[in-house]
């Protein structure tokens, strides 16, 4: 069986989706010790809300390394006002922040909305 050329893109866009979806977990205080802390490999930690703005245009960046470093890297999410505990725990002053977890530590953190090219760079340095 044969598939159409456009619906063989809407079928590679569809997985690429799905696997967005599958690496981008979202944390709360229940499955944060099991998602983040004891993640065999690293972690990068998104705080983010609703409301912000910065968050908004950041979330697909995100959702990009999610996709294409799926193999070598963990990419979960905080939502600061379900899970304001683990902000306040974190240190999280200001939304959007990355931190990146390695062995359960964290190594390293940046605020505020990044390009998908700082964003590499951050993991690359700190991973």
């Amino acid at each position: 069986m044969t598939v159409a050329p456009f619906e063989a893109t809407k079928l590679q866009e569809q997985r690429k989706r799905e696997k967005q979806m599958a690496n981008n977990v979202d944390v709360t205080n229940a499955n944060f010790e099991q998602e983040v802390l004891n993640a065999e490999q690293p972690v990068l930690l998104k705080f983010w809300a609703p409301w912000c703005g910065p968050c908004k245009v950041m979330a697909p960046v995100v959702d990009e390394v999610a996709a294409e470093r799926g193999d070598n890297l963990k990419v979960v999410s905080v939502n600061v006002d379900d899970a304001p505990e683990i902000a306040a725990e974190q240190g999280v002053r200001g939304v959007p922040t990355v931190m990146l977890f390695k062995s359960g530590t964290k190594v390293a953190s940046l605020v505020g909305a990044q390009s998908k090219t700082q964003l590499t760079q951050f993991i690359d340095q700190n991973a």
